[in-house]
């Protein structure tokens, strides 16, 4: 399993700068006081001011430091270490209180002390786990009795789909797919050197990803004892996706007009620890 993790965890290093500089992420709003989290968590998260937040493989903390800059007491945990060190320098820059860890996810309850209002969890995060009944557990250790975790990703169906040029023509129906939909404790192995964020091309292409269905979700964060206050489903994806997809908005990517069936592009949903 540590072969897995550290070929992605250099993918992930590598990455850091890229995005950085990359208009998908927006850092300059952050500097100017004014970023945004995207709508499909904008709506649903509501008011962070005055809360404890842990959020968990936070990349270089942008959402992190966005939560920050809302009144929130924040705690971002990456894997990667380029990652933190950038997360560290950019709270020194905007001058946001924040605290940040370097570390594996499933080590975090050694790395990380006391609990949290909200834990926070958002876009590409649990494709890269292999054991989701243990990062559910790693969810409901932080939440202090009545603590929610917040959760928001593509949707497991979306990811089954063959992203090539001319694979999907969403506009005909026509779905392609490529991966599976059920979990294989086996990953999905991927050589690719394209990155979704910037158009950088990393030297670093293998990266090994899991399938987790929605009743696999679902079961784990049930099983951690959290109870589920809703769960959505949305046409529209805060990334590119599929070479299909239409922009909604400057933020969100959807289906074109005419595209039959309209199928989910995101999952999100919200649990929480019994008082």
């Amino acid at each position: 399993m540590d072969r897995f993790r550290d070929a992605n965890r250099a993918k992930w290093d590598e990455l850091v700068q890229p995005h950085l500089t990359s208009g998908f992420y927006s850092v300059d709003a952050l500097h100017a006081g004014n970023r945004r989290l995207d709508p499909i968590v904008d709506r649903e998260l509501g008011d962070v001011a005055g809360l404890s937040v842990l959020h968990l493989q936070c990349h270089f903390g942008l959402d992190t430091l966005t939560l920050a800059q809302r009144g929130a007491t924040v705690t971002g945990l990456d894997f990667s270490g380029e990652a933190i060190r950038a997360a560290r320098a950019l709270a020194q820059e905007t001058g946001l209180a924040a605290t940040f860890v370097e570390g594996d996810l499933y080590a975090a309850p050694d790395l990380i002390s006391g609990s949290f209002d909200l834990v926070f969890v958002s876009w590409g995060t649990i494709c890269w786990l292999p054991d989701l009944p243990s990062w559910a557990r790693v969810a409901a250790h932080f939440l202090k009795p009545g603590g929610r975790l917040y959760f928001a990703d593509c949707h497991p169906m979306a990811y089954v789909w063959d992203e090539g040029q001319g694979a999907c023509d969403p506009t005909r129906g026509r779905f392609q797919t490529k991966y599976p939909y059920f979990h294989d404790p086996a990953p999905i192995e991927l050589d690719d050197p394209d990155d979704y964020g910037s158009g950088h091309k990393t030297a670093n292409t293998r990266t090994y990803e899991w399938a987790h269905p929605v009743s696999e979700i679902v079961t784990a964060v049930a099983a951690a004892g959290l109870v589920f206050e809703f769960l959505h489903e949305h046409p529209a994806i805060t990334w590119a996706l599929l070479p299909g997809l239409v922009k909604q908005d400057e933020d969100l990517h959807t289906w074109p007009v005419g595209t039959d069936p309209i199928l989910p592009l995101s999952l999100s949903f919200q649990a929480r620890k019994p008082a």
